[in-house]
């Protein structure tokens, strides 16, 4: 005769049951509210005037966001079905049930604050001798923004588009303005048909006069380029210096036909993609340390390409130093690489290790155990870089990149889940990036203190 234990789901529990008991030592939820305590969350609790019902405490619905976060649980109302559900969301809410409002309107609202906690959570890392910054690798992917690339408009499509409804609107009202009306087929509202096209053509004067606000200003910028390479020409030809390629073409300030913007999200961009193919996203930049897989500065951009990234990482860097320590080398992929980046690390005492083109994926075994010839006295610092980069110690050090940025990139995309913001705009899509490094952060430093 078979034993089985009888599935009693009426008795009460002769005690109280303690939510120290639900999870295991050692689990995940319970690291994320040791680390939170330890945090300096003044700011946040200061933005809450008091007024109204009690409030839940900043503490309890920053654990909710981290861990969602950490285990690929990103929506406000799926958080807020897990504290019913799973035993880990509901020893972080303490057997409370925050409704899905209050977790998005939480997120969003303090989304702005999430650098101070970032680098807080550094701090932490360093006082358990988790982490000690030194060399950094730096890199970029995109993120899907959340909207479509089939919202986005084109002003030659606009232009286009213009042109067609301003001429039915004209037949609309030709055909108003008949008295024999009997050329309309039945259920078609004049009024409403007119309207909605006027509606549109509103939409479509918006959109050109943003377009045209962004040529503006890529304009301005190219100008100022075009003038230094003008500059510099004429500098050449009055030492008798021979002429360097052709001559720079001036920037034209009107709009092109590809400039575009979306309806949906307006600050996202159309940028190609992995794999082939282009997205609606944001470039989402990390720079990670190379030693332990900590994230140790973020920053989300609109361009697509990666060479303007490097100014604004040193500078997140730069401002993070005086509480976390100095940064002593950049590993970046040639997608970095400029004299002007280069320049900007030297300047900075930080030494560059940024690629000035593919590596061979099979190079010639004579290759990997030679070292370079010497560098010459009056090299400039990106010959001194490209040097650096031919000896054994350098390529040792560039190929750290590969099996640190690119992994955390790849756990973060497979394996939390992380490929599309949630929220729209460049403000709240930097905030929910920094929250996803947060989250990776307090997990990794989970598994470095085993």
């Amino acid at each position: 005769m078979a034993h089985f234990i009888d599935p009693d789901r009426k008795t009460s529990y002769l005690l109280p049951p303690s939510m120290e008991d639900w999870l295991p030592e050692g689990h995940l939820a319970r690291f994320i509210v040791e680390v939170i305590e330890q945090l300096d969350l003044s700011r946040l609790v200061k933005q809450y005037a008091g007024r109204g019902c009690k409030a839940y405490h900043p503490a309890t619905l920053l654990a909710i966001l981290v861990y969602g976060y950490a285990n690929g649980v990103f929506s406000s109302r799926k958080l807020e079905q897990a504290t019913y559900d799973s035993v880990a969301f509901r020893y972080l809410a303490a057997g409370c049930h925050p409704d899905h409002d209050t977790l998005a309107n939480f997120r969003r609202r303090f989304l702005g604050e999430l650098q101070n906690l970032f680098v807080q959570v550094l701090e932490l890392a360093q006082e358990m001798k988790l982490l000690k910054i030194g060399r950094v690798c730096l890199d970029g992917t995109k993120i899907h923004a959340n909207a479509s690339k089939h919202q986005a408009l084109s002003h030659g499509h606009i232009e286009q588009m213009e042109r067609q409804l301003k001429a039915e609107v004209q037949e609309l009202f030709a055909l108003a303005e008949q008295a024999d009306q009997a050329v309309i087929p039945d259920g078609v509202n004049l009024p409403e048909e007119i309207r909605r096209r006027e509606d549109r053509l509103a939409v479509m004067a918006a959109a050109k006069a943003k377009i045209a606000e962004r040529v503006q200003a890529r304009y301005e910028k190219e100008k100022i380029l075009y003038d230094e390479k003008i500059a510099r020409r004429a500098e050449r030809e009055a030492t008798g210096q021979k002429r360097l390629g052709k001559e720079p073409k001036a920037p034209d300030p009107a709009p092109k036909a590809q400039d575009q913007i979306n309806l949906t999200d307006e600050e996202s961009r159309i940028m190609p993609v992995s794999g082939g193919g282009f997205e609606q996203s944001y470039n989402a930049q990390t720079a990670v340390d190379d030693q332990t897989m900590l994230v140790v500065a973020t920053g989300v951009s609109q361009a697509p390409n990666d060479k303007e990234q490097v100014l604004p990482m040193l500078e997140t860097l730069q401002t993070q130093a005086a509480a976390l320590g100095p940064i002593e080398a950049l590993v970046a992929d040639t997608g970095y690489c400029s004299e002007k980046n280069v320049e900007a690390c030297e300047a900075l005492g930080i030494t560059p290790f940024i690629a000035v083109a593919r590596e061979d994926h099979h190079p010639d075994w004579r290759q990997r155990h030679t070292e370079p010839e010497e560098l010459a006295e009056d090299a400039t610092l990106m010959q001194a870089m490209i040097h650096r980069l031919k000896t054994q110690a350098g390529r040792g050090i560039y190929r750290l990149r590969k099996q640190t940025v690119e992994p955390v990139f790849g756990i973060i995309k497979s394996v939390m889940g992380f490929r599309q913001f949630s929220l729209r705009g460049l403000r709240q899509a930097q905030g929910e990036w920094s929250l996803v490094c947060l989250a990776w952060n307090i997990k990794r430093m989970a598994v470095l203190r085993l």
